[in-house]
């Protein structure tokens, strides 16, 4: 055969490769790595499995689309094409989408985009801002037919008759549901502070959340995307996700995190029959002082010194009112104090429980080391020579046998 070019062989395996069906639209699983995002927004990876590698290539506009980060160790699922680059004589599997399946590897991308966010200061204490003690309007992002709206109106509802509520309609699971979310609270933020001639008024707090499930139905809530969005909200942002052990990405960036959407409800809407009994307690009090004030004067001046009488009851009175301004104001600040004080109880005991995590001690090092029955084993008097067992540890399990037994006291 008659000699060809570098370039013409190269180009004739791109048309090759091109021209199959398979080729151009191919799905291929394994885990990422030496993964580089370069300054022009592409990112450059391996894709890897025990045997064999292949380079690919993430373009820019693919990955402002994903609902998770691009990193090392995340196992994934590529579709797109195999392409020549005919310069170089190298080929690469150009992707035009890629997902994350799985409850581990949802659980790999939440700890990549935790650690991502941390690092850029999105959860430091110093951004959260305090919650309105008596909000005028509470605005919630959810979905209009879930169970958790109808159980957060129901609470606010019986609880305060004061504060009106603006629901944002929103999808809370699947695709597209944490840019909808994310709308949601960007559309409350647009609305000007003084807004009595809108239709909408402006709320003074943002509730976003739902019901429980599981980590692919909260997904929506552990994506960048909705996680920027809540960072960047002038209003404060309470994030009420799922059960009370259900924890989001979201709750780490909001404002104040509550256990369940209801918990939400009743944070944010003070109970008003409370507020007005003591009102109304302290105001007879007060109204009883000043009659026995005016009684005691005249009694003292009888009708001898009228004017005096009258100056001296004013400035009592004038007294006694700025005395009601001040226990008024001292009843909110109590009740201020009072739910900062519980609140870090809260967090307290949020803290003890996440210390507890059994998965955050394996992750120092230590095993849980279980029978082929799946049972516990606390003693090495439980086990036999040439048995079989099984450790846990915190990025997965080893099958093993047991070669000797050794006993001896602590």
């Amino acid at each position: 055969m008659r000699p060809i070019k570098v370039s013409q062989i190269n180009a004739y395996i791109k048309r090759i490769l091109g021209s199959d069906p398979v080729l151009s639209n191919v799905s291929v699983s394994g885990e990422i790595s030496n993964c580089r995002h370069h300054s022009n927004g592409h990112v450059y990876f391996t894709l890897k499995d025990e045997y064999a590698a292949i380079n690919c290539f993430l373009p820019s506009t693919v990955l402002g689309q994903l609902r998770f980060p691009i990193d090392d160790g995340l196992e994934v699922v590529a579709h797109g094409y195999v392409n020549v680059y005919e310069k170089g004589g190298s080929y690469s599997l150009n992707i035009r989408n890629i997902t994350v399946e799985g409850a581990g590897n949802l659980a790999g991308a939440f700890e990549l985009l935790k650690t991502k966010l941390r690092g850029e200061g999105l959860f430091d204490a110093a951004h959260k801002r305090p919650l309105p003690f008596f909000p005028k309007v509470i605005g919630i992002v959810t979905s209009p037919t879930g169970a958790a709206i109808e159980d957060m109106i129901k609470i606010i509802t019986t609880r305060n008759d004061y504060a009106d509520i603006v629901l944002y309609p929103s999808l809370v699971q699947g695709e597209g549901a944490a840019a909808e979310i994310a709308v949601g609270i960007e559309y409350f933020n647009g609305i000007a502070p003084d807004s009595r001639s809108q239709a909408v008024p402006r709320p003074d707090v943002i509730l976003i959340g739902r019901g429980g499930g599981s980590i692919e139905d909260l997904w929506a809530f552990n994506e960048e995307l909705l996680a920027r969005a809540v960072y960047a909200s002038e209003i404060p942002v309470v994030s009420a996700v799922g059960h009370e052990t259900d924890v989001t990405i979201t709750d780490f960036v909001a404002d104040v995190r509550a256990e369940t959407p209801t918990a939400a409800a009743a944070l944010v809407a003070p109970d008003t029959g409370v507020v007005r009994a003591e009102l109304a307690y302290r105001k007879e009090k007060l109204c009883g002082n000043s009659r026995a004030t005016v009684a005691y004067f005249r009694e003292q001046t009888g009708a001898r010194d009228v004017s005096r009488l009258i100056f001296t009851a004013q400035n009592r009175i004038d007294g006694l009112r700025r005395y009601a301004r001040g226990s008024v104001d001292g009843l909110f600040s109590a009740a201020k104090s009072r739910r900062r004080e519980l609140l870090h109880k809260t967090e307290l005991r949020c803290e003890r429980l996440r210390a507890s995590d059994p998965s955050r001690i394996m992750a120092l090092g230590y095993a849980a080391v279980t029978n082929e029955a799946g049972t516990l084993i606390r003693s090495v008097a439980a086990l036999e020579t040439g048995g079989d067992v099984q450790a846990t540890f915190a990025d997965g399990t080893a099958k093993m046998r047991v070669a000797s037994v050794e006993a001896h006291e602590l």
